[in-house]
């Protein structure tokens, strides 16, 4: 049996490309790149030759990348280093509520320490609306957090609009854009960004390393403190071979991204299509439009999504319920309590996410094993017998 792999927005496989590219600075060109003979050079050519693969993805400068173990640490690089880097000047930060946990965790972490944090809401698509950002700054708003598209429902920002109310209000302003980076378009020029996280391994780079983007200019302190490493941002003996594999996965996620994107789109579509026909009571979550290539989330009432996830596995096909960095809590998803989901139509969501190996094929498996597995489930369950 073929296992099919539709949980991409998790994580992806790392191209073999990426692991030839790395495989050499783990055993020959091993030097660490503080060292100033010919084995620490190798390895330092070799990270700014990365480095500027990623400013050329995003249309940054070279020294504006910033090398982290993740796009976790990168968000709370950002918005822990703006906070303590600009504490005299304001003590206000503005995210919504639909942010992955490595941003609400670190606002929460911020809120225990004096700073005053507004969460925006979203509407039903989980937009969040420009004009409520501009009508939450304060004088004392010091930097705006809002993610580029959402993890769970795939519904993709206004970044840019966003982005020109904070310049004009002269605040920062972070995305999380760890699903979207070699996924659509992102210039940081035109999204109007400060910072901007991503992490290797939602593109099919290795796990352990990401990126965050910050502008010349941007006041902004280390989390970690020790060596002068990341132009003394970010302390410690870089990885080397992690970082090579980041810059070689988006260099190819940016020569591919256009074809790549129209083909993940239509599979997309069927899906989102066929759902609905084979299946009643079904109900999609994100914006029908305004959404990833590869996201597709949807409600099937009365039943738990984590029982389908478990049938599905068994037909070999792997699907997730939502985020993969909160799917050990029985809670039901914050995204979908958000966008105005009750907490059953929430722990019925089932989130499918394709890539890179995802064929037409698996599609029409999908829409063959979904409906038995649903309807199996269904018959077990007193809710929708009265229904």
């Amino acid at each position: 049996m073929k296992r099919i792999y539709l949980d991409y927005a998790a994580t992806t496989p790392t191209r073999p490309e990426v692991v030839q590219a790395m495989l050499p600075y783990y055993s020959e060109a091993f030097g660490n790149p503080s060292s100033l003979y010919s084995y620490g050079l190798e390895a330092r050519q070799a990270i700014e030759a990365a480095r500027s693969k990623v400013a050329a993805a995003i249309g940054a400068k070279k020294e504006e990348i910033v090398f982290t173990g993740g796009g976790s640490e990168a968000d709370n690089l950002a918005i822990k280093g703006v906070a303590f880097a600009n504490g005299r000047r304001g003590n206000h930060i503005i995210t919504s509520v639909i942010e992955h946990h490595a941003v609400l965790a670190t606002c929460k972490f911020l809120e225990k320490r004096g700073f005053k944090i507004t969460y925006l809401p979203v509407d039903k698509y989980g937009l969040v609306d420009p004009e409520k950002v501009r009508k939450a700054i304060t004088e004392k708003t010091i930097l705006i957090s809002i993610m580029h598209a959402n993890n769970e429902i795939g519904t993709i920002q206004p970044i840019a609009a966003i982005g020109e109310i904070a310049r004009k209000a002269k605040i920062y302003f972070h995305t999380d854009a760890v699903q979207t980076t070699g996924h659509i378009p992102e210039d940081v020029n035109e999204l109007k960004v400060d910072m901007l996280a991503m992490s290797a391994h939602k593109f099919y780079g290795p796990k352990g390393v990401g990126v965050l983007y910050v502008r010349k200019g941007t006041r902004i302190v280390p989390l970690i403190n020790g060596g002068e490493q990341e132009m003394g941002r970010r302390a410690g003996t870089e990885n080397v071979p992690g970082i090579v594999g980041l810059g070689k996965a988006i260099e190819l996620a940016d020569q591919e991204m256009t074809a790549e994107a129209e083909r993940l789109t239509a599979l997309r579509n069927k899906l989102i299509q066929g759902i609905p026909e084979r299946i009643e009571k079904v109900q999609l979550n994100g914006h029908p439009e305004q959404r990833l290539p590869n996201n597709v989330n949807f409600s099937v009432e009365y039943i738990e999504g984590e029982s389908t996830c478990l049938n599905l596995d068994l037909e070999g096909i792997c699907i997730s319920t939502g985020s993969a960095c909160s799917s050990a809590e029985a809670k039901p998803s914050h995204v979908l309590l958000a966008i105005g989901l009750s907490p059953e139509k929430a722990r019925s969501s089932l989130r499918f996410t394709l890539g890179r190996l995802t064929t037409a094929e698996d599609i029409e498996r999908v829409l063959e094993v979904l409906p038995r597995s649903v309807a199996r489930l269904r018959a077990i369950s007193p809710l929708y017998k009265k229904s």
